[in-house]
């Protein structure tokens, strides 16, 4: 397994090598091509991907067919449907590969026996959890607070390598907005 994956598990736990090579015998590791589905609107979510290389996105279809992007995910990020991985239930979303990504993969099941077997895992992912819901929180907090414009400048200005990578369209999609308003607003900066 890829020497990243344990240096990222090292910004919040101590492991010795024992204790990786067990640890990688739970995770299988996937390349997955651009547009890429590895979940899909009613499926079972079995899985919990991490990020190697590459972006993913997690979206959904809302009544007029259109696509929602509710989350990305970059190197050393995590991503899965929460609600229906830990619930091992159908899921309403997708998640899709933005560009050819490297990802580490682990089953429900796995993770919980790796949960029991290793358990400084039990720190490393309640540090991972917490991360992810306080992210969650401010998104929230941005979208009830912000205009729009100071939504698209916020995002700009403190996530420059998303605008640098992802398809304007998708930042749109992820900000509630319409590509053409995203348009409207970033004409305006440069102005």
């Amino acid at each position: 397994m890829p020497a990243t994956f344990r240096n990222h598990l090292e910004k919040f736990i101590e492991i010795n090598d024992d204790e990786y090579a067990e640890i990688s015998t739970y995770f299988t590791q996937a390349s997955v091509r651009k547009k890429e589905n590895l979940l899909e609107e009613g499926q079972i979510c079995r899985s919990h991907f991490f990020v190697l290389s590459g972006c993913l996105r997690k979206f959904f279809i809302n009544d007029k067919g259109v696509e929602q992007t509710t989350e990305f995910a970059i190197e050393n990020w995590w991503i899965t449907d929460n609600m229906a991985y830990e619930r091992q239930q159908s899921t309403g979303f997708f998640i899709q590969a933005v560009e050819p990504s490297e990802v580490l993969v682990i089953s429900h099941d796995a993770q919980e026996a790796l949960l029991r077997n290793v358990p400084a895992m039990e720190r490393y992912f309640r540090f991972v959890y917490q991360r992810a819901y306080a992210a969650s929180q401010m998104r929230i907090k941005y979208l009830y607070d912000y205009s729009r414009e100071d939504l698209y400048y916020h995002f700009h200005d403190h996530y420059p390598e998303f605008v640098q990578r992802i398809p304007q369209y998708l930042l749109a999609s992820f900000l509630g907005f319409t590509p053409e308003y995203l348009s409207e607003i970033r004409s305006k900066r440069r102005s």
